[in-house]
């Protein structure tokens, strides 16, 4: 055993008794193997329902835990070597989260003596002590883990929102494609349409700002209007998929959001680069814990403004173009109305914004069972609340306005996502173009121009097949647009 300079003395398993390591090893050895059978069945019953793209959001998950052990193990593996670089003392009195007169710079003396002596004996102190080593390691855990989670709680929310659209979709099914049932072209006009009253209210180009302010304020009340959803679900259709009236645009709506989700959950390079920038400046008195917390509020409110703020546009270009129309409204989806002509920026944003939102609730969280809630980092109360207040309002406010205005909104691209199809056809499809691939490098090694007929009678027959399949009532998607320019 060794003396901990007049504190605990601290065992090592050499005198530890074999009935406390044989419990310890049992209970932690019981809960990872809970933890990976949950996650194996919660992966088959996924592939059960089909859920492919849940299943590889789970994956990723996975992948999150992977590396987070690999991280364990690296500072469990490390710690004792972390300890034993000496550096000077005056180089650890600067960049304090804590004041040195509030006492928490002095070393634990529950210290291992023979790691202090270590750096005593050359006048220097540890560049790390080893409880500091082990609070980080936790903080580490507790991010990732309230990471996942907060991106779970907001797709579980924000889907089940989306699902309230369905009965949006069984109406337009149930009164404009009954089999069987012919429309007689009707006219409809512009100004007097609901989607145009909700969305542009007759400005004109030059008091852009009122646009912009109504963008801003529809996103906390009736982001998504049923008009809304009619108007871009039929633009959405009668660009990407005309020959197929009957697409189903909120299935394909929610497979598209599921498949962008496996990207949300992950925390990327530059996350953890975040993470570092954020330690490196959490420096006593500058309450950079505080005014961080505005950062992914304010990026919030940006995105939902600009994804409404898209519809908007949408119905003023209609609105400009038209006073009356025969059928119903058209809006034409493009690329420009995005931030640098990307609707994939906006999940990049959205990734950040819930990470950033983790981080402040995790590192609150981890402080006060770690320090205290009178720790010095802690901070005091008028600047804990806020805190708080924003992180629950980003939570509330990207659950059941933002990812919903995301999932409709994105759609109104230039092009489709690959969620269009589903696995089946995504297959056929892969498949089909490695086949033509391959035949095309045997033609070029032989006679180009013999069977080029044939092979281009065999590629029609399989598109057709494909796209017969991709427009029945059953299929889940069509890939076709309205001027034929899209090509798969």
């Amino acid at each position: 055993m060794s003396g901990g300079g007049g504190g605990e003395e601290e065992a090592t398993l050499e005198f530890t008794p074999t009935w406390v390591v044989a419990a310890v090893c049992t209970v932690i050895v019981a809960i990872s193997l809970a933890a990976e059978r949950l996650l194996h069945y919660g992966g088959k019953f996924l592939k059960a329902k089909d859920q492919k793209s849940l299943y590889e959001a789970l994956q990723k998950i996975k992948e999150e835990l992977m590396l987070l052990g690999f991280i364990s193990l690296l500072l469990t593996v490390t710690q004792n070597g972390i300890t034993k670089i000496c550096v000077r003392p005056s180089l650890t009195r600067h960049m304090l989260p804590c004041n040195l007169d509030a006492g928490e710079h002095s070393t634990p003396e529950s210290e291992s003596a023979t790691k202090i002596g270590y750096c005593v004996r050359k006048n220097k102190v540890p560049l790390l002590s080893l409880e500091a080593l082990h609070h980080l390691h936790i903080f580490i855990f507790v991010l990732a883990v309230v990471h996942v989670s907060f991106s779970l709680l907001t797709v579980v929310f924000g889907g089940a929102r989306i699902r309230q659209w369905k009965h949006w979709e069984d109406s337009i099914a149930k009164q404009n494609y009954e089999t069987g049932r012919v429309l007689k072209p009707k006219v409809t006009q512009v100004h007097q349409h609901d989607f145009i009253r909700g969305r542009f209210a007759g400005f004109d180009k030059d008091s852009a700002i009122v646009g912009w302010l109504l963008s801003f304020l529809k996103q906390f009340y009736g982001s998504v209007t049923k008009s809304d959803y009619v108007t871009l679900r039929h633009g959405f259709i009668m660009t990407h998929c005309r020959t197929n009236p009957k697409f189903n645009f909120h299935k394909y709506m929610i497979r598209a959001l599921e498949d962008d989700f496996k990207q949300v959950v992950g925390i990327s390079w530059y996350l953890w680069l975040f993470v570092v920038i954020f330690l490196l400046l959490n420096i006593n008195g500058w309450h950079t814990y505080f005014w961080i917390a505005f950062i992914p509020v304010v990026l919030l409110l940006a995105v939902g403004t600009k994804l409404g703020h898209v519809i908007t546009q949408l119905a003023q270009e209609v609105a400009e173009k038209h006073a009356a129309i025969e059928g119903d409204l058209v809006v034409q989806p493009s690329d420009e109305h995005f931030w640098f002509h990307r609707p994939h920026v906006v999940l990049f944003l959205i990734h950040f914004i819930l990470f950033q939102n983790a981080f402040e609730i995790a590192f609150f969280f981890w402080i006060w069972v770690t320090y205290g809630f009178d720790s010095c980092i802690m901070g005091q109360v008028r600047y804990i609340v806020p805190r708080l207040v924003i992180g629950v309002f980003i939570q509330v406010l990207c659950s059941y306005s933002t990812l919903p205005l995301y999932a409709i909104v994105t759609q109104m691209g230039t092009h489709y996502k690959r969620a269009i199809f589903n696995e089946h056809l995504q297959q056929n499809i892969v498949g089909w173009a490695q086949k033509a691939k391959k035949r095309k490098g045997l033609k070029a090694d032989g006679n180009p121009g013999q069977g080029s007929s044939q092979e281009s009678a065999n590629t029609g027959i399989q598109l057709g097949s494909i796209f017969k399949k991709a427009s029945a009532p059953g299929g889940s998607s069509s890939a076709t647009k309205a001027d034929g320019t899209n090509s798969v």
